[in-house]
């Protein structure tokens, strides 16, 4: 990757704030291929969430011990050393003092000078009023990028995720319509509490709402639409019709359980139907 061991603490050009499970890692690995973008060695900065989400706190430690041990597995799996520069990078980025607005700077001071940067970390989306304010206020030429998933489709994705992360499997449809009333699950996707923030900060110059059905069908228009939102150059990317999360398999939601979240989630519908109109909404699945 292209990395300039002198460069100047920066914030980032673009930011892609969302929605959980809704391809926001497809779009970094996708971005990540443009020469003119520079993305972070490991995904999700967190920086934001951080400041103003305070259960987030409690597991963002674990995040980025996790994303520098794998970074360096990467590298001894291939039978490589980390470069010294990449390594004391890794060191600097995760030990204190951690998240204060120079650290965030930091974070992207590898980028060439000539490059474009980005922080793809969807828990953004859910920062509270005094959160999106504040980004608006430091980031005041950045641009955003918001993707609109099913909002089922997205909550048993998220659900699956959780599980499998957790080592439980529920079983019977009862103990599935017990973990469907997990409020962490309708809070991601909540897009008629979040888009509405967002909006009353960012005009369309500077936020771009896409389906998430777009990536499965016609990737390529998908990124040019980012391209041209982010004023990049047409690229040739690769693998772009790779699934990165294959969900799993073994865990199959019991209609009752997907019934009580549709009707849960309808507000959801409603609103994406209202906001985006009914040709987006016929492509967010």
């Amino acid at each position: 990757m292209n990395w300039n061991p002198d460069g100047k603490p920066r914030k980032p050009d673009f930011l892609g704030i969302g929605a959980q499970k809704a391809g926001t890692t497809w779009l970094s690995q996708m971005l990540g291929q443009h020469p003119d973008v520079w993305t972070p060695p490991f995904k999700e900065v967190q920086f934001f969430n951080h400041r103003f989400v305070e259960e987030h706190r409690n597991w963002l430690p674990w995040h980025y011990k996790r994303a520098k041990q794998n970074i360096e597995k990467r590298y001894e799996t291939r039978g490589e050393d980390v470069p010294k520069d990449m390594a004391k990078y890794l060191s600097r980025v995760t030990r204190e003092p951690m998240f204060t607005n120079h650290w965030y700077k930091l974070v992207f001071s590898p980028a060439p000078d000539d490059a474009k940067t980005i922080d793809v970390t969807p828990e953004y989306s859910t920062l509270p009023e005094e959160g999106v304010e504040f980004v608006s206020k430091f980031l005041p030429d950045a641009k955003f990028i918001y993707i609109i998933r099913h909002p089922v489709d997205r909550a048993i994705s998220q659900l699956k995720m959780n599980l499998t992360r957790a080592r439980r499997k529920p079983a019977s449809a009862d103990e599935w319509l017990t973990e469907v009333q997990d409020p962490v699950l309708l809070d991601r996707g909540d897009y008629q509490t979040y888009v509405p923030r967002w909006n009353a900060h960012f005009g369309a110059d500077r936020m771009l709402y896409l389906p998430f059905g777009m990536i499965a069908r016609d990737p390529i228009g998908f990124l040019r639409q980012v391209e041209s939102f982010l004023g990049l150059a047409p690229f040739d990317y690769r693998d772009v019709g790779k699934k990165v999360f294959a969900s799993d398999n073994g865990l199959v939601v019991p209609d009752k359980a997907r019934a009580a979240l549709r009707e849960m989630l309808e507000p959801q519908f409603a609103f994406v139907d209202q906001t985006f109109g009914k040709e987006f909404s016929a492509q967010f699945r």
